[in-house]
């Protein structure tokens, strides 16, 4: 037995892995690695859910939520910008975002002000 397989008998089954996982890497990683801490560093946390499979109450994802509203509202007037706008709004309320809450209280306020004609 050399001196390096020695030292990978005395590893626990997860460090084991750990290492794999790190020797797999490409240089790059392995350095990305390096500059947080081996020690720190976890290949073995869950991953985070992508943005787009934020789920509202109702438990539809932003994405299909996104496709109804597209589906419904008139399509005439409205762009890339509007569009990007709309899906900004929903990300962020799907999300629980505050900011996004205030501007859609605000919008909902506004709507009923010009409504009663104030």
């Amino acid at each position: 037995m050399t001196g390096g397989e020695h030292l990978v008998a005395a590893l626990t089954p997860e460090e084991q892995k750990k290492k794999a996982i790190f020797d797999a890497m490409s240089e790059r990683s392995r350095k990305r690695v390096l500059a947080k801490g081996y020690e720190q560093w976890d290949p073995f946390l869950p991953p985070k859910d992508p943005i787009d499979l934020r789920m509202d109450q109702r438990r539809e994802t932003a994405l299909s939520l996104m496709r109804r509203f597209l589906r419904e509202c008139p399509q005439e007037g409205y762009g890339n910008a509007y569009g990007q706008g709309a899906w900004e709004t929903c990300m962020g309320i799907t999300g629980g975002d505050d900011r996004w809450r205030g501007s859609y209280d605000f919008s909902c306020w506004y709507r009923d002000f010009l409504e009663k004609g104030e």
